[in-house]
């Protein structure tokens, strides 16, 4: 069996490009997509998504504002500027990069934000259009970027048993309803799972998102399924891998997804989404 490799840069390359297209003739109308991203303090990490972030504006034609903030801005100061930033008509979506600063609340901060220009779709008013099935508004990045993954690489999830290995509520829990939104048949496993092993090893398609380096191992999955890596980890000798053994599952598999490369460059491309729905959903 030839094992499909799910090539994430270029899928997600293509989105971007028809992006790119449709900001083209949005522009013809005098809609130009705006995007804010706010980041606070020096985080590294942060630092380099903001960057990417930027760039694939760039690319696509989105109008990107950026705002910088010091370690030590206050709670107060960040809600005045996501305040100013909600009122803004040229701004269409609002991204707050976290983590956030230990002085900050989080969840104050992401409720702060206009659910009409939440394209990081973490507003609980979005978040409940999903767990009841409206499907027609923003969509979470990471895990609209998995099912777009599986549908442009012809896989059929109506039907499928469909094991997702994590529940945080910004992949596992998303990830699992978008899942069922496509008629896959969804058993949402976490560290408490009893036989967990078993349970993986019944899936035709599983998604990994638990942050434990190399934790699905070929024992674990079942001949001829699809197995998708949220994970990104950093090995001892310092080499990026995912939650699954590529190396070890790859030859069982009918599709994978690897790390790098796989569902990561899926992420911003389906940001980049959301903006462009959102300053259709504003004009």
């Amino acid at each position: 069996m030839s094992t499909l490799i799910i090539d994430g840069k270029k899928i997600s390359q293509d989105i971007k490009d028809e992006l790119k297209k449709e900001v083209e003739e949005l522009s013809q109308k005098n809609i130009i997509p705006g995007l804010a991203v706010i980041l606070v303090g020096n985080d590294p990490a942060s630092k380099v998504y903001v960057n990417n972030k930027k760039k694939a504006c760039e690319y696509i034609g989105i109008k990107s504002f950026s705002y910088e903030l010091p370690q030590e801005t206050t709670e107060e100061e960040l809600l005045n500027l996501i305040d100013v930033l909600n009122k803004t008509k040229e701004v269409n979506g609002i991204l707050v990069q976290l983590p956030l600063p230990e002085h900050i609340n989080e969840s104050k901060i992401l409720l702060s934000i206009d659910p009409i220009k939440d394209v990081d779709c973490f507003h609980p008013y979005n978040v409940g259009l999903i767990s009841i099935g409206k499907m027609d508004g923003f969509l979470p990045c990471t895990p609209a970027g998995i099912i777009e993954l599986i549908k442009r690489s012809n896989i059929e999830i109506e039907g499928k048993n469909c094991v997702v290995v994590g529940r945080s509520n910004i992949v596992g829990k998303p990830v699992s309803q978008l899942l069922l939104s496509h008629n896959g048949t969804v058993t949402t496993c976490h560290s408490r799972t009893k036989e967990l092993a078993k349970i993986c090893q019944e899936a035709d398609l599983l998604v990994a998102a638990i942050g434990r380096p190399q934790f699905i191992k070929a024992d674990m999955v079942k001949e001829g399924s699809i197995l998708i890596d949220v994970g990104v980890n950093r090995l001892d000798n310092g080499k990026l891998c995912g939650d699954i053994d590529f190396e070890g599952c790859k030859d069982k598999a009918l599709a994978i997804t690897p790390v790098p490369g796989g569902v990561g460059p899926m992420t911003i491309a389906m940001l980049m989404k959301n903006c462009v729905k959102a300053a259709l959903m504003q004009n």
